[in-house]
């Protein structure tokens, strides 16, 4: 209370109600921004995803028509040279994958910002009752 302050318990209570309601709307705030910014990296590491499983389907194409010369040619060259560019785009492919999924494995989607403010919100409120 201010020096000099005459105000009722009634006006006290109706200004921390105001000042919890404000508080509370930042929290929410807070928390939809730490979830947007993490949703956009989960969004980046799904496109990886994507892009390695576009190379997966190119490199099972490949695959195909290196079987296709093979047996239509049944020489060794063609077959053997489009079935190494497969296993390659395939390979590709499945390292992007990976790496998108542990992208993924290592975002948590929790609002740790805002759990930790609340938790200091929770600390000091109890501290001021006291």
């Amino acid at each position: 209370m201010r020096a000099g302050d005459d105000r009722s318990l009634g006006e006290l209570f109706a200004e921390l109600s105001r000042e919890t309601g404000a508080l509370v709307r930042k929290e929410v705030e807070l928390a939809t921004t730490e979830m947007t910014s993490k949703l956009q990296r989960v969004g980046t590491q799904g496109a990886i995803v994507a892009a390695g499983g576009a190379l997966v389907h190119a490199g099972l194409l490949v695959l195909l028509a290196a079987l296709v010369l093979g047996l239509a040619e049944l020489g060794i060259a063609p077959w053997i040279s489009a079935l190494l560019v497969a296993v390659l785009v395939m390979a590709g492919g499945c390292l992007m994958v990976r790496q998108g999924i542990t992208g993924i494995r290592s975002t948590t989607v929790v609002p740790t910002q805002t759990m930790d403010t609340l938790k200091e919100t929770a600390t000091w409120t109890t501290r001021t009752r006291a």
